[in-house]
């Protein structure tokens, strides 16, 4: 016979496979150690995101409006 409600629910309880919380901090501390690692490069990165992103707003004409307006 199938197993009930109740026996799946505890067995998945009691189920201690899958991530657990030293896991997770492994995760996080090798995280934050390859980002001190890298900062430096990561910084300039960004920067030169952003500073793409402005060059590129800045490159654009702002639209013709004479005809939205009404007289």
């Amino acid at each position: 016979m199938g197993i009930t409600l109740i026996e799946a629910a505890k067995k998945f309880w009691n189920d201690e496979d899958g991530i657990g919380t030293l896991e997770i901090l492994l995760i996080l501390a090798v995280i934050v150690i390859i980002a001190i690692a890298f900062r430096k490069w990561i910084i300039q990165w960004v920067s030169g995101l952003f500073k793409a992103a402005d060059d590129q707003i800045k490159d654009q004409t702002n639209p013709d409006l004479e005809g939205l307006m009404p007289e």
